[in-house]
């Protein structure tokens, strides 16, 4: 398959190709003229990239998920851990959220004035709000 038609399928710019060629990621089978061509695979790859990124992980960790040979090799562990770090992620950003929602929605005067916030403030201060959030 060559350059032209990758770039077609995957969508992707011929400067991420290049730069992941050049961090290792994939590798052109060969050369058709000047044109680089790519073994089928390739499409396989670049989707498991973008898959990757998607969910935060670096190249270099994406990297390390395959083979000299073409092929993953997959961390288990690591896509656990991976996957913990965005649970904790997603209820820190609910919990931001619904602090945003009762502060836009609050019937106090002022914030000084809620219940909820002086609550917030205290579990802030003393780490709490960290704490619940790491479990």
């Amino acid at each position: 398959m060559d350059i032209a038609e990758v770039a077609q399928r995957s969508g992707m710019a011929a400067s991420t190709r290049r730069y992941y060629e050049k961090k290792g990621l994939i590798k052109p089978a060969g050369r058709h003229g000047l044109r680089r061509t790519y073994a089928p695979g390739v499409l396989d790859t670049l989707a498991i990239i973008s898959l990757g990124q998607s969910a935060g992980l670096s190249l270099d960790e994406i990297g390390a998920m395959f083979t000299p040979e073409g092929g993953t090799s997959i961390d288990r562990a690591f896509l656990l851990a991976k996957a913990e770090q965005i649970e904790a992620l997603a209820r820190r950003l609910k919990a931001m959220s619904e602090g945003l929602r009762h502060a836009a929605a609050c019937p106090a005067p002022s914030h000084a004035e809620c219940p909820k916030f002086q609550r917030l403030l205290k579990a802030a201060a003393s780490g709490a709000i960290e704490r619940s959030l790491r479990m």
